[in-house]
């Protein structure tokens, strides 16, 4: 007798989540994208490339405020990045309790945009960014984009 239930959805072979640590230096802000791009690849992830461009700027951004901000008291930054069907999540955890806002700044300054940039890139693609504390007082900034360009 042939069975007519739903047959269980295969994942995707993409999907999953991959953390990484590195120390709050420098150097660790273009080994993050570097390893965050060659994850994507690696998978086989099916992302646009503007929203890839954008991913990627936002972990040097997220990267970069740990290692300005954060280091004195957070000596190391972690970097997730989560994967789904139709998703992406990138995020930078350190444990620096202050929890920074996106805030306008004056445009002639060099830098204090990074976070009003990560908003604008993730509103820009359809996603989603937050600041979350951890349990152990220090913070996770995330952002979430679709692995397609909203028509």
């Amino acid at each position: 007798m042939e069975s007519r239930g739903s047959v269980p959805a295969r994942p995707v072979p993409y999907e999953g989540v991959w953390r990484f640590s590195a120390p709050a230096v420098d150097v660790s802000v273009p080994q993050a994208r570097h390893a965050v791009r060659d994850l994507i690849a690696r998978q086989g992830v099916p992302v646009d490339d503007d929203i890839l461009q954008g991913l990627l700027l936002i972990v040097s951004e997220l990267a970069t405020n740990a290692v300005k901000h954060a280091a004195l008291l957070s000596p190391e930054l972690a970097v997730e990045v989560a994967i789904g069907t139709d998703w992406i999540r990138v995020s930078v955890e350190d444990n620096h309790p202050y929890r920074p806002t996106a805030l306008e700044t004056d445009h002639a300054q060099t830098g204090g945009r990074g976070l009003l940039l990560v908003k604008e890139i993730t509103a820009e693609a359809g996603g989603t960014c937050d600041v979350e504390h951890t349990t152990t007082g220090g913070k996770i900034i995330w952002a979430v984009l679709p692995l397609r360009q909203p028509l």
